[in-house]
């Protein structure tokens, strides 16, 4: 995940690292921080790129996409306000994502960005106290988020959801439990089959010891028939 401050490590939590929601991590408004992994991945490899967008735009058959590529995410929060309606436990936060994937190596069509998605998101954050099954529960996320490409007409795919996000911990592990919805699109859906690839939900597994947190992300759109999903895997490792 992405990479914390290392003040006041000895007080703070292993989920409460992550997300900051402990009273020790607790410092006012518009405060800065990562949201999810920032990263840099210089060699990615797709069997299958997609190229169809382009192809119904451009009328090309076969625009000479590689299989190799870079993906490179940025990905920060700001909290916009500590204390939503007078309740110390509720915060109000903003973030935004960016992702890109990058034909760095394809100098045939002039190495261009396949492909580049905003998400911006504004979180409720609840931070909780309770047991179950030997878990503690930190925290509840309720989040809206709309992702898009950033293009318009027929390459434009885009879609807006909101989640809720639960937040457990026991002792160097913390599971985050997020199920979703997708907000109907009022006029012509131009991301129609989006829920078939990335389901209704996800499981996100984060371990830390020491200065490495590794993670584990599971996605999976329960059908029976044409069965989709993801396992992502991360590690990162702090300096000193």
């Amino acid at each position: 995940m992405a990479a914390q401050a290392p003040a006041e490590p000895e007080l703070l939590s292993a989920l409460s690292a992550l997300s900051r929601h402990d009273d020790e991590a607790k410092q006012g408004a518009f405060l800065f921080r990562p949201h999810r992994p920032n990263y840099f991945l210089p060699i990615k490899y797709s069997n299958a790129p997609n190229s169809t967008p382009f192809q119904s735009t451009f009328m090309q058959p076969d625009l000479g996409l590689e299989n190799l590529e870079t993906e490179l995410q940025l990905s920060f929060k700001i909290k916009g306000m500590e204390g939503v309606f007078g309740h110390d436990n509720l915060d109000l936060w903003f973030g935004y994502t960016i992702t890109s994937f990058w034909q760095a190596y394809n100098d045939t069509i002039s190495s261009p960005f396949r492909e580049t998605n905003y998400e911006p998101e504004a979180i409720l954050t609840y931070r909780t106290n309770y047991e179950i099954a030997g878990f503690r529960g930190r925290f509840l996320n309720l989040g809206m988020a709309h992702q898009s490409n950033g293009r318009s007409e027929g390459l434009s795919r885009s879609w807006n959801r909101i989640y809720a996000q639960f937040g457990f911990e026991r002792d160097n592990l913390a599971l985050l439990i997020r199920p979703w919805y997708r907000i109907p699109e009022r006029d012509e859906d131009d991301n129609p089959d989006i829920e078939d690839y990335l389901g209704h939900g996800d499981l996100l597994a984060v371990y830390s010891k020491g200065r490495n947190t590794y993670s584990l992300l599971l996605r999976n759109n329960f059908k029976s028939t044409d069965n989709r999903g993801a396992l992502k895997l991360n590690w990162n490792c702090t300096g000193g």
